[in-house]
């Protein structure tokens, strides 16, 4: 089942075309990694989505609401901005406890959500400290909290780590993470490493297209080229810049490049073969190594590819 259906969907701005044409299924229960370079279309994809703003043209749908019916699909939403506003005199309960009076939650009902959610995020230490003193990471949580305390189906989230410390960042990631299983959690982000360690699918974006959608080990398997990383001993400096230019001709060398004198990356086009006769050709050459190893296929190469157009 499709948690978010999207057709066709675009927005332009003047002569300016934020979306031009998007086409997208998001499945039930998945956290979803929506990437792209800065002013790739993923805010407005996401304003589209939450019905913040209209489309120019196309269709979507969000947990089985036409995106038009704006009261129904925030039913059953929760969002996360990329700078959530809070009033800053309140506590954390006193939010949560205004944000359920919104949803409408009867008093018994809302004083235990708030409780749970104050729990899950980490912030039931100071439910009762002023939110004007949270740090950047706090405030994430609190609004992490805020956006799940409808239980939304689909969880929208837009850059929910991109100015956090590293450790903000974990803690974001981590609650992110346990949210796999209980809702469909709609990440947009230029944060490569985020996406490589949470998501389950990713799609990426630019210039207000599509370029490519599938699960994550999939693009990494289907984009990636195989490689291998040699590091040379000193005193081989001058043998390994001989047998680079020689392993160049080598029937399964896609490409070397050199990264300093002494280490070079080797793209290859047969990775059985590789595998067998690389450290054989190494070997004749009388080079003595210092590292040896298959470079472990990386998110971010297929993303610079697919965004410098599928060049390697």
């Amino acid at each position: 089942m499709s948690a978010i259906r999207i057709e066709d969907l675009r927005k332009q701005y003047g002569a300016v075309k934020a979306l031009d044409g998007l086409t997208l299924t998001v499945q039930e229960k998945q956290v979803f990694g929506f990437l792209g370079p800065n002013g790739a279309g993923k805010t407005t994809t996401i304003r589209l989505l939450t019905g913040m703003s209209r489309p120019t043209g196309g269709s979507a749908w969000v947990a089985g609401e036409e995106i038009a019916h704006r009261r129904e699909v925030t039913r059953k939403i929760g969002y996360l901005p990329e700078e959530p506003a809070f009033y800053n005199w309140m506590t954390p309960q006193e939010f949560l406890d205004h944000v359920g009076r919104i949803f409408g939650m009867g008093g018994t009902e809302r004083g235990k959500r708030v409780n749970e959610l104050l729990e899950q995020v980490g912030l039931a230490q100071v439910r009762k400290r002023r939110i004007g003193g949270f740090s950047r990471g706090m405030r994430q949580r609190l609004g992490l909290a805020q956006a799940l305390l409808n239980r939304p189906e689909v969880l929208f989230l837009d850059e929910p780590a991109s100015a956090l410390d590293p450790i903000g960042r974990k803690d974001v990631l981590d609650l992110i993470e346990t949210l796999r299983g209980s809702c469909t959690v709609f990440m947009s982000t230029h944060i490569l490493a985020d996406v490589e360690r949470v998501c389950d699918t990713v799609g990426i974006i630019n210039r207000g297209r599509l370029i490519t959608e599938a699960p994550k080990e999939e693009l990494l398997n289907r984009y990636t080229l195989p490689a291998f990383e040699v590091e040379a001993h000193p005193e081989s400096q001058d043998a390994f810049s001989a047998w680079q230019q020689s392993a160049a001709s080598l029937p399964f060398v896609a490409s070397i490049t050199p990264q300093n004198g002494l280490r070079a990356r080797v793209v290859v086009n047969d990775v059985r073969t590789a595998r067998r006769e690389l450290p054989k050709h190494l070997a004749a050459a009388s080079i003595s190594l210092q590292r040896y190893e298959v470079v472990t296929p990386s998110l971010e190469d297929v993303f610079v590819r697919l965004i410098n157009g599928g060049a390697v």
